[in-house]
């Protein structure tokens, strides 16, 4: 009797351990993605501008050289959108807050919602790219036909005048790239 008991309560530890197991597995797996977005987007690693919500720019410094700013524009393959940039690039000065804009368009005959990932080339300029607002924030749904404009402010820091590894740049491009968000209606 009881070594059944002890053999009974080892079983339901052991299905407890494993259930237990399998929701951390599945908690960490949802979170991986969310946490490496925020960190790539707190460090500026892999090229990620830096979301910089409250910055306020205190204007151009003088010194600062200016740089273009090249702008690109990308759709997923299942994506039923046009997305480009409204300007193909800006002369920017280090310090100074930019406004651009991207133009999106639904193509298809249902709402479509996508997501946009972003980065900045080269690399090594990612840390200096900090954005103020930016669409690319939250998934974004166009009804059938619809064309939106869709702004991004930003600021790139002075110092990337002044870091003997950026202080060569003359030009960065800002990418976005924007997928079927998951969940999205499949029919278009």
């Amino acid at each position: 009797m009881e070594r059944q008991k002890a053999l009974r309560r080892r079983k339901i530890l052991t299905v407890a351990g494993t259930v237990t197991g399998i929701v951390a597995m599945i908690g960490v797996v949802a979170g991986a993605v969310p946490f490496y977005r925020w960190f790539c987007q707190a460090s500026g690693y892999g090229g990620t501008p830096k979301r910089v919500p409250g910055l306020v720019s205190s204007g151009p410094k003088a010194a600062a050289p200016t740089l273009t700013v090249r702008f690109d524009a990308n759709i997923g393959k299942d994506l039923p959108w046009s997305f480009t940039p409204a300007q193909g690039q800006t002369e920017v000065r280090p310090g100074e807050s930019v406004l651009a804009v991207y133009i999106a368009r639904n193509m298809a005959s249902v709402p479509v919602t996508g997501t946009a990932t972003f980065n900045v080339t080269p690399a090594k300029a990612g840390p200096y790219f900090n954005k103020i607002a930016c669409f690319c924030f939250r998934e974004q749904t166009l009804a059938p036909g619809e064309e939106v404009a869709m702004p991004v402010t930003f600021v790139v820091d002075p110092a990337i005048a002044t870091d003997p590894t950026t202080s060569e740049l003359t030009t960065l491009t800002l990418s976005y790239t924007f997928f079927r968000s998951p969940g999205s209606d499949a029919g278009s």
